[in-house]
């Protein structure tokens, strides 16, 4: 079921790819909180897992909308989809961060990131957001829609069924890719701590 908001982002996402300027005026506001909420939640985990975390909340929110604008020849078909991009962006931004932050510090004190327990690869456990990365990386090698599910999921902040709409394919089988990616990832990321 749509409601008026997902109806009319995905309106407007259609109109702004035929180049309606009035609608990525309006697009922009709509998505905006959205997002700034996403990055929220992952900025949280940052600062709890890392002292002295140089990204904030807001910048996180502009350079992903930024890269997103830029992307004018994706053709964003509906609010999903372009959630589902914005997830694979803000993931780049933060992996990015987090190598630079990594590299400054010459190897030393990589950057953690608490996986929440609404998305968690591990409950209660904290992994580097390069690790992870990393193995979202090699999970994509042989089980490409496992991985897309882990970052729509986590990194997206998409639902069940908004993950299976952008995935095209039944909730149950993004239930159970997620198990899996969750049980592969977690395995993966101990066996290399």
């Amino acid at each position: 079921m749509t409601t008026p908001v997902t109806q009319e982002v995905t309106e407007l996402l259609l109109d702004w790819g035929k180049g309606d300027r009035g609608a990525y005026d309006k697009l922009v506001s709509l998505v905006y909180d959205e997002l700034h909420r996403l990055a929220h939640r992952y900025m949280n985990n940052e600062r709890r897992n890392r002292r002295g975390h140089t990204l904030q909340t807001t910048a996180l929110v502009d350079e992903a909308y930024l890269r997103l604008v830029d992307q004018r020849h994706s053709r964003f078909e509906n609010r999903t989809h372009f959630f589902a991009i914005a997830a694979e962006v803000m993931r780049r931004i933060l992996v990015d961060h987090a190598r630079s932050h990594t590299r400054a510090k010459r190897g030393g004190g990589a950057q953690m990131v608490e996986l929440d327990e609404a998305a968690s690869v591990a409950p209660e456990r904290s992994t580097d957001l390069v690790a992870l990365d990393e193995a979202l990386t090699d999970l994509a090698k042989f089980d490409a829609r496992k991985a897309r599910v882990v970052e729509l999921r986590f990194f997206g902040g998409l639902d069940v069924n908004e993950t299976a709409a952008a995935l095209a394919v039944h909730p149950n089988t993004v239930i159970k890719d997620w198990s899996l990616a969750k049980a592969w990832l977690y395995s993966r990321i101990v066996r290399q701590a």
